[in-house]
């Protein structure tokens, strides 16, 4: 056996195993989407048994976001919530005159009274 004959069935298991990963999450996807008629996912089926490259790639592309946010809900991640992140002050004169008064006290240092002010006055560390 020749080096490229061996480089060239290497290559060719790596695409197939590839290949079946990609069908065995589409039907592990197809089956895990409860919005998805029965109908439609016996369609899918028959079309990966009998074009089955084609279709991966058109399930792929029609169903690719779906796919993802399926995914990220198995995996327990939400969508992002905005509610956590830091918003400007409603009253910055008075965040920043509190942090003149800490760092004149010593209370704190000159780097966190330029963060306390550029969160009072951005919302943003």
């Amino acid at each position: 056996m020749t080096f490229w004959t061996l480089f060239w069935m290497s290559l060719d298991i790596l695409f197939f195993a590839a290949y079946l990963i990609a069908v065995f999450y589409i039907l592990f996807d197809l089956f895990s989407d409860h919005t998805l008629n029965g109908w439609w996912k016996a369609l899918w089926i028959i079309f990966l048994v009998f074009v089955p490259f084609l279709t991966a790639l058109v399930y792929i592309v029609v169903r690719g976001r779906g796919m993802a946010e399926r995914a990220r809900r198995r995996r327990g991640v939400v969508p992002e919530d905005d509610s956590y992140r830091p918003r400007p002050s409603a009253n910055p004169a008075s965040d920043i005159a509190q942090a003149q008064a800490l760092l004149d006290q010593g209370a704190i240092s000159q780097g966190e009274f330029e963060a306390i002010k550029n969160k009072a006055l951005t919302g943003r560390y």
